[in-house]
């Protein structure tokens, strides 16, 4: 009797450990598939800048595509303010990190606000950097009748007279206040001796240089291209490895003997730090997969931008570093105050 109750309790014992393993091994399915079913309702894309600016066309485009990719409504919400930064703690600091509030940032809400300001409200480390979307190529415009028709012309101009530099900028820590900053030290100026003008965004500096308010402006292409094609301003240089689609015939900064100006406008999307990585990857794959689509890229050139994808790992990679060049750049030249 005794051994028939021990071989009953032995079978009744491996029987619960073969239901327990098959239960165990379930449930990480189904979790996988509950971490997978994504998304589920509205996504909010957060744009903090105004309507109709680079960064809120890109995400346009961005919202219109993946909306009917995955069937689910993707809406777009400006939330300007303190160069960007209002809507970025939105995003990254007092939203669900669920994925269902994405940043769609640039360089004035990240690498530039951290390096051009002593107690940055926001850093890099608080972005999970998913994907970089489109580029913007910088240029240097002067009025249309200056008398220089090559950037190496004008440099060596500043270098004689650098007191009489004037140049445009949205502010001290603008991305325009950088480019000048890395470009002077290149040439051995001293980036003091110029002054800045402040302007109210590219509109308002290119037109100040075709008013000859100022000497100076330095913006992206797209962002010229009115005054440009109208003729009342013209670009010296383009800073990008290659000419620009837009104007060909203007040769870039690198083919002038300047080879060391990285300064380049960017888009891409971040989350806050916690969301799901199962999210950020999705994210990721969708936009490298719209990177290839061909009325995507239509779009882009609508909106004069360039495409530029890079993926989750090269995005932070290439944002730290871009960050700590404008972090030197800053208190080089006082920019940091």
């Amino acid at each position: 009797m005794k051994r028939k109750l021990s071989l009953l309790f032995t079978c009744l014992l491996m029987a619960g450990l073969i239901i327990s393993g098959c239960s165990s091994g379930a449930t990480p399915k189904k979790e996988e598939k509950k971490g997978l079913d994504y998304p589920v309702r509205q996504i909010e894309l957060v744009v903090p800048f105004s309507a109709g600016g680079g960064v809120d066309l890109a995400a346009r485009t961005v919202a219109d595509y993946l909306s009917k990719e995955w069937g689910q409504p993707i809406i777009v919400t400006n939330k300007t303010g303190g160069g960007g930064i209002i809507g970025a703690q939105y995003a990254l600091k007092e939203a669900k990190p669920d994925g269902y509030t994405v940043l769609v940032n640039n360089n004035s809400s990240t690498s530039l606000h951290e390096a051009g300001t002593s107690n940055p409200t926001l850093t890099i480390d608080d972005n999970l950097f998913v994907s970089r979307i489109a580029t913007g190529s910088m240029a240097y415009a002067v009025k249309a009748d200056a008398p220089w028709n090559s950037f190496e012309e004008f440099s060596d101009w500043v270098k004689a007279n650098p007191e009489q530099l004037t140049w445009a900028s949205v502010g001290p820590a603008g991305i325009s206040a950088f480019a000048a900053a890395q470009w002077l030290e290149s040439i051995g100026v001293d980036y003091n001796s110029t002054k800045m003008v402040s302007s109210e965004g590219a509109s308002d500096s290119a037109a100040k240089v075709a008013g000859g308010h100022v000497v100076l402006g330095i913006h992206t292409v797209g962002e010229f291209a009115p005054l440009v094609d109208s003729g009342k301003i013209k670009l010296l240089a383009v800073q990008s490895p290659e000419r620009s689609p837009l104007y060909p015939e203007v040769p870039t900064t690198e083919e002038q003997g300047f080879k060391e100006l990285t300064v380049r406008w960017w888009t891409g999307l971040s989350f806050a730090p916690g969301t799901p990585d199962k999210i950020i990857k999705k994210w990721d794959n969708a936009i490298e997969k719209l990177q290839k689509d061909e009325e995507f890229i239509k779009q882009l050139e609508k909106v004069k931008l360039e495409p530029g994808y890079l993926n989750s790992k090269d995005f932070t990679k290439e944002v730290q570093n871009e960050t700590d060049i404008f972090k030197k750049l800053a208190k080089e030249t006082g920019i940091l105050k």
